[in-house]
């Protein structure tokens, strides 16, 4: 990526030096029912933030959920207690860690120019929201939150939530590396902004609360869209800052199959089990960004209403 020089947004915010990084025990983090089939959203009071989670999960990047439930302590109302450990040494700034931040800022800078691009094209204002750069534990609008659960998007504050840790987890366990891959990785959560500006978010909520059944699927498809929203991140931002390079789209299709549900399930449990599918299997994941990059508007991401995933 041809990303040095460009413009950085100013709606980063570095809160990696706060002290909230897992010392001593855990705490509580309401993850929705966690028996069966996978992630259930909740129908009742805290439904949202059940969504938000399995959104937060981020492309189920960082871990199964099932393991991070794995060895927790029941809370009331189903949630579970976490214990983070706290094996990493205090922070010290270095040169990558500054290098690591310009490139995250240029990123979503370059996400703010594409879609108030694509929002005026609709009469519409499109709002940037925040990325908050974090280290193990952060407390966002959307509840307390860890960095195994990955990136995520809390609607509540309307701001992305990273540590940048897990670039290397996404390099080091899923065989994904490169600045490309760790691009999609942002353009992926702003693209579930976009959801909460388009009012996406909300009316997946309501209908995930109105029926018994299908929650799982509505998620893929929420998630298959915020992949399609990528591709068109993609598309537009190399028509407007030509940052694209040779082999860069396949960094993203690399990371995309590698995060795949059913990818993710057979590396931590030996097999796949589609109904418990949130985010989609490696071809769907795929076949969608590139649906978006091939398009290049958000006219073709219709995940909803498409018979075929």
């Amino acid at each position: 990526m041809k990303w040095q020089g460009q413009r950085e947004s100013d709606n980063v915010e570095d809160r990696r030096d706060e002290d909230g990084g897992g010392r001593g025990g855990g705490f509580g983090i309401p993850f929705p029912g966690s028996g069966g089939g996978g992630f259930q959203i909740p129908t009742t009071g805290g439904g949202l933030i059940g969504m938000l989670v399995i959104v937060g999960i981020a492309l189920l990047l960082g871990v199964d959920p099932r393991i991070l439930l794995d060895g927790g302590r029941e809370l009331p109302g189903g949630g579970r207690q976490i214990q983070v450990p706290s094996d990493r040494a205090p922070r010290t700034v270095t040169a990558e860690d500054e290098t690591m931040k310009r490139f995250v800022s240029v990123i979503l800078a370059s996400t703010e120019d594409v879609w108030a691009d694509i929002f005026k094209g609709m009469n519409k204002q499109y709002t940037r929201p925040k990325l908050v750069l974090f280290r193990d534990r952060i407390v966002s609008r959307c509840g307390n939150a860890v960095s195994q659960m990955g990136p995520f998007y809390c609607p509540f504050d309307q701001k992305v939530y990273i540590d940048l840790s897990f670039y290397e987890l996404l390099k080091n366990r899923f065989h994904a590396p490169g600045e490309f891959a760790q691009a999609y990785v942002i353009a992926h959560e702003v693209g579930h902004h976009v959801q909460n500006l388009l009012g996406t978010l909300p009316k997946v909520q309501a209908q995930q609360a109105a029926t018994g059944t299908g929650k799982n699927a509505l998620q893929v498809r929420v998630e298959l869209q915020a992949d399609c929203f990528a591709g068109v991140w993609a598309k537009n931002t190399d028509r407007i800052t030509k940052i694209l390079e040779p082999g860069d789209i396949e960094q993203a299709l690399r990371a995309a199959s590698a995060i795949g549900d059913d990818a993710i399930q057979k590396q931590t449990r030996g097999y796949a089990v589609p109904d418990s599918f949130t985010h989609g299997s490696s071809d769907q994941r795929v076949r969608w960004f590139k649906k978006g990059y091939d398009g290049g508007t958000i006219d073709g991401c219709d995940t909803f209403n498409s018979s075929s995933l």
